[in-house]
């Protein structure tokens, strides 16, 4: 049984006297003078007992932070101040735990300039819900990919991220694109000599691809810009995973940048280390001690769903053709020690559903270089037979699901910018070693639109509903043409159904499906 840490009414007391004191401290007036928060808020990586907090400063400071489970704070508990310095760009996170669960939690931040200790902030407000211990009604929204493709903020903003908070989910899985650091804007983007789209809110890290630290760090901080972006990141906590494009497109350990005459800086290693200090530094992510730049881990939501998320770019071989015939370092694309991660999360748990969030769709063909169709990119590589190549992983992995019992596993993904819904059948498959089971696309949030893509037949995928550009509708359509993409998913807290339906920016509802739990080990 878990043990909800709560601080006694001394401890309570004096910590709240405290932090109403340091809001009390004599401040200089002059608004220019004060600290600022600079990009909002975000929280999460929610479970029953805790969450991360984030935030930014635009300076050096000391970020005095308490919560509460009133909006009023009238019961709030100070928590101990962390310095917002530029080793980290003046960004800060932390774990709170020791929280109530199912309980809305408000979270509060006061800056105070390390220069003058006297001179402090206005106070900036977030709050999120913490997961239930019983069974109750559970709501999330997934979708990825956000300013891609050249379309960034305009006069609209990033729509599709307002449409999502009026559902009010639990939370959001970011499925991976959060940047796009290898795609530089202009400020305005013609179609056959006319003006089609206008970046109105643009800065220079966005002009060009991003090489440096703080280039990295500025592709999050520019999304950050979006008023919609914000408003949701203070009232949802999101739950982020990776893909390629927060680096370089299409990168694996061996990608080669010689012949790109955009980077100056040719070492992919060099730019995945920046890359990775500014994803963990601009986001509530989770901290793993054994590994601190993991991306993979498990979210634990309540006694009906367990959240796994896969990282499928860090520990994989390089592209290629990917038609091996046994799991080798080259054809690996989970990586030993991340598929073994897996295979004991899923199955220890005891949730009904296990939602499994990859980076990348299963049957999907993605190509590394698409005008020539050469290389795989993502799992399938395009010959519809026997499983090879990144194909085995998945394989032993979806035989280790029916082995052991393993029940209720559904797999959300974005990447490839459209919408849609595939049927994985054994009795249609070259492998048939699986149980079956479905697999949700969305996207893009706010880039271009693409699609769709043709399906490899190795583990029988069948298309239930697609939603992509029409034939001659062309490709890299504008958000503006409508084709942005997100996904809310349902569980009932009474009959444990998932009710997963896909969604345009517009809150059209394009098409859903409830699937029935079947009992644990069967």
């Amino acid at each position: 049984m878990t043990r909800i840490l709560r601080p006694n009414r001394r401890a309570f007391l004096a910590g709240s006297t405290a932090f109403a004191a340091s809001l009390s401290m004599p401040a200089i007036s002059r608004a220019s003078s004060r600290p600022v928060f600079t990009h909002g808020v975000q929280s999460g990586d929610v479970d029953t007992t805790s969450g991360m907090i984030w935030t930014r400063t635009d300076r050096p400071a000391r970020v005095m932070m308490e919560v509460s489970t009133t909006e009023s704070f009238a019961d709030a508990r100070q928590l101990t101040p962390i310095d917002a310095i530029p080793n980290s760009d003046f960004a800060v996170k932390r774990l709170v735990e020791g929280l109530p669960s199912d309980q809305d939690i408000f979270y509060r931040f006061v800056a105070a300039d390390l220069s003058d200790i006297n001179v402090v902030s206005e106070p900036i407000i977030g709050q999120f819900r913490t997961a239930p211990t019983s069974r109750r009604n559970i709501r999330f929204a997934w979708s990825g990919d956000t300013a891609g493709q050249g379309w960034g903020i305009d006069n609209e903003g990033m729509r599709t991220y307002a449409t999502m908070a009026q559902h009010k989910p639990d939370f959001f899985i970011h499925s991976g694109d959060t940047i796009y650091a290898d795609g530089p804007m202009q400020d305005e983007v013609e179609k056959d000599g006319q003006v089609i789209w206008k970046n109105t809110t643009l800065i220079d890290e966005k002009r060009k691809v991003a090489e440096t630290l703080d280039e990295f760090r500025a592709q999050w901080k520019y999304n950050m810009m979006d008023a919609h972006v914000r408003a949701m990141n203070a009232v949802c906590p999101t739950f982020f995973q990776w893909d390629d494009h927060e680096v370089v497109n299409n990168w694996s350990d061996a990608k080669d940048l010689i012949s790109d005459d955009r980077y100056t800086e040719k070492s992919v290693h060099v730019l995945q280390s920046r890359a990775g200090r500014a994803f963990h530094e601009m986001t509530p992510l989770r901290i793993t001690p054994a590994e601190p730049g993991r991306v993979y881990r498990k979210i634990s939501y309540g006694p009906m769903l367990d959240v796994f998320f896969l990282d499928l770019r860090s520990y994989r071989g390089a592209n290629g053709p990917s038609m091996e015939d046994e799991i080798t370092d080259q054809s690996r694309i989970l990586g030993a020690e991340q598929l073994v991660w897996l295979k004991q999360e899923l199955a220890g748990s005891q949730a009904t559903w296990k939602v499994i969030a990859s980076d990348m769709p299963i049957g999907l063909i993605v190509w590394d270089n698409w005008k020539e169709q050469a290389g795989a990119e993502a799992i399938s590589n395009g010959d519809s037979g026997p499983a090879k190549g990144r194909e085995l992983e998945i394989a032993d992995l979806l035989r280790f699901i029916k082995t052991a019992g393993v029940t209720n596993t559904v797999w959300f993904t974005a990447d490839v910018h459209y919408t849609a819904a595939h049927y994985y059948d054994p009795n249609k498959a070259q492998f048939q070693d699986f149980e079956p089971f479905w697999e949700f696309v969305s996207g893009p949030l706010h880039a271009g639109t693409f699609g769709p893509n043709a399906l490899d037949g190795t583990f029988g995928p069948e298309v239930k509903f697609v939603k992509a550009p029409i034939e001659g509708q062309g490709v890299n359509l504008p958000p503006s043409a409508g084709l942005q993409f997100f996904g809310l998913v349902d569980i009932d807290g009474a009959t444990q159904q998932m009710t997963v339906r896909l969604m345009d920016r517009a809150d059209t509802e394009l098409w859903s499906v409830t699937l029935d739990p079947q009992p644990q080990g069967i």
